[in-house]
């Protein structure tokens, strides 16, 4: 019998000309029937420090204020046994060459999505995969991506690739755990150290994966799951 899991999307610095080298695409993928569960503990652990069980987890908003916090989402996502989460990074944006592939930005951005997404989706399964809104082409953009993911498991039918929704992010808390871990490995592949609480955070994570979140990890890591893109050399 199949199982049904979401995913849950967010990218950093993905637009062509954003005057950012580094660029990360994430997912946090959990089964189905844990999705209430866990956007239910997201939601009380906000509480537990004092917070609003709506206030939105964001990187960007990372402070040594809010530091006890920010680290209980750590461990928490950590401890978790249906919390998964991967990403692709692209380490430098000014070494794509669209020109040499015949292809736009966007017919990119949809190979490294099907990219991030691939190593996930097991046709022996269901899968709704819910992206956070960017921009107003964002329809356009995910029916594409269903159409790319659909046929690339000869899923015509959408039996396994049930739906892709645009949602925003402040409304969904795994959305918001996405962004959260996008921005850590950012940091981390930026080589950035401004912020001690942003600093410690990527230690932490460190410490507790393994990894140095600047490599490739294993394709069958399942908890921290990790891709750094590297262009085709020229033959």
């Amino acid at each position: 019998m199949s199982t049904g899991f979401n995913i849950y999307c967010d990218e950093s610095c993905h637009l062509e000309n954003d005057h950012q080298r580094v660029m990360v695409l994430g997912a946090v993928w959990t089964p189905l029937t844990a999705t209430a569960r866990l956007a239910d503990a997201a939601r009380k652990l906000k509480r537990s420090h004092g917070l609003a069980a709506d206030c939105e987890l964001k990187w960007g908003k990372v402070s040594q204020g809010q530091f006890a916090y920010y680290k209980a989402v750590l461990e928490w996502f950590w401890a978790e046994p249906d919390l998964h989460f991967r990403a692709i990074v692209i380490p430098d944006k000014d070494a794509l060459d669209h020109g040499r592939f015949q292809q736009s930005h966007d017919d990119w951005y949809y190979k490294t999505y099907f990219g991030l997404l691939k190593a996930i989706i097991d046709p022996r399964h269901r899968y709704r995969i819910y992206i956070d809104i960017k921009d107003t082409r964002g329809r356009r953009k995910i029916d594409k991506l269903h159409e790319v993911l659909s046929n690339a498991q000869y899923d015509f039918s959408r039996t396994i690739i049930e739906r892709v929704q645009l949602v925003r992010s402040h409304e969904v808390e795994l959305v918001q755990l996405a962004d959260f871990l996008i921005g850590m490995v950012g940091y981390a592949n930026r080589d950035l150290a401004s912020s001690p609480a942003k600093t410690a955070l990527v230690e932490r994570l460190r410490s507790l994966s393994g990894y140095c979140l600047t490599r490739t990890t294993l394709l069958r890591e399942n908890k921290l799951n990790l891709f750094r893109w590297r262009p085709q050399a020229v033959s």
